[in-house]
C-alpha cells in the first residue's frame, strides 16, 4: 500500500530556515541514540536535529516519492536510511530512544491511536515528541489545504497521552505569529501562502519570537510542544 502526500507546502517551508533553527533547535538535545522521525516528508528538519550524539536515524516516510528524495539525499551518510511506504503500524523490527512528530500529526485522523502505538517502539526512557500547529481557533483554509484534520492546544495534546507514557515538557512557540495571525490572518487566510509571506514571517516574526517567548516562559504562541518520556521498569534513572 502506498500512501501519496496531498500537500504542497513541504517546499515553501524548507525557506523558513530561521523557523526551522529555532523550533528544532528546542528538540535537538533530545535527538540522540537511534531516531525515529515519523512523516519525515523531504527530509528538511533532519540537518537541524542530527548530532554526533545520534547513532542511527530512520526516515519513516509513507509516500514513497517524498522518501526518494531524502534516500538520494542522505544515501551517503550510514546513520541515515528510509522506511519507505508504510506507518508506525508497519515498524516492527525496532525500537528507538526517540520517536519525532515534526508537523505530523495533525495530518493523522487518528491521532489518539497513533500516538498510543509509539509506546511500543520506544525504548525504556525513550521519548516521543509532537511538534504541531495551535490552537483550533487558527485553523485555516491553508490547514485543510494541506490536510490538517485539527490544529492543537497544549491540554488537547496532553488528552491524548499515550498509555505508559508521561508528559515530561510542554511548552508554546512562536508568540509574535500568533498575535499577527490573531490580529489578521495575515499568514493563513489564503489557501496557500506566498513565498514572501513567508519570508516575513521567517526573516521578521520568528526574530521577534525568539525574544518574547523567552520573557513570557514559552506560555504562548502558534506551536506546541509536548515530550513525553516512557518510564523504565527497572529503576533506572532517566
Amino acid at each position: 500500500m502506498t500512501y501519496p502526500y496531498t500537500g504542497t507546502e513541504l517546499e515553501l517551508f524548507a525557506e523558513a530556515v530561521h523557523w526551522k533553527r529555532y523550533a528544532l533547535g528546542r528538540l535537538r538535545p533530545y535527538a540522540k541514540g537511534d531516531i525515529l522521525e515519523v512523516g519525515a516528508g523531504i527530509g528538511a528538519n533532519l540537518p537541524y536535529l542530527i548530532n554526533d550524539r545520534v547513532n542511527h536515524w530512520t526516515c519513516l516516510e509513507p509516500d514513497v516519492a517524498l522518501a526518494a528524495r531524502i534516500f538520494e539525499k542522505y544515501k551517503d551518510d550510514p546513520r541515515v536510511d528510509v522506511a519507505s511506504g508504510g506507518t508506525v503500524w508497519s515498524m516492527t523490527n525496532r525500537i528507538y530512544d526517540v520517536l519525532f512528530y515534526v508537523d505530523v500529526l495533525e495530518h493523522i485522523e487518528h491521532d489518539r491511536e497513533e500516538l498510543a502505538r509509539t509506546e511500543t517502539l520506544l525504548k525504556p526512557d525513550g521519548r516521543l515528541i509532537v511538534l504541531a500547529p495551535a490552537h483550533p481557533v487558527l485553523y485555516s483554509a491553508f490547514d485543510k489545504a494541506i490536510g490538517h484534520w485539527r490544529r492543537y492546544t497544549r491540554r488537547l495534546l496532553l488528552d491524548i497521552t499515550p498509555p505508559g507514557l508521561l508528559p515530561e515538557r510542554s511548552f508554546y512557540l512562536d508568540s509574535v505569529g500568533l498575535l499577527v495571525s490573531a490580529a489578521n490572518r495575515l499568514l493563513l487566510r489564503q489557501a496557500t501562502p506566498t513565498l514572501r509571506q513567508i519570508r516575513f514571517w521567517d526573516r521578521i516574526v520568528v526574530p521577534g519570537s525568539r525574544v518574547l517567548d523567552a520573557l513570557l516562559g514559552r506560555s504562548l504562541g502558534k506551536t506546541v510542544v509536548v515530550v513525553w518520556r516512557k518510564p523504565n521498569t527497572a529503576g533506572s534513572p532517566p
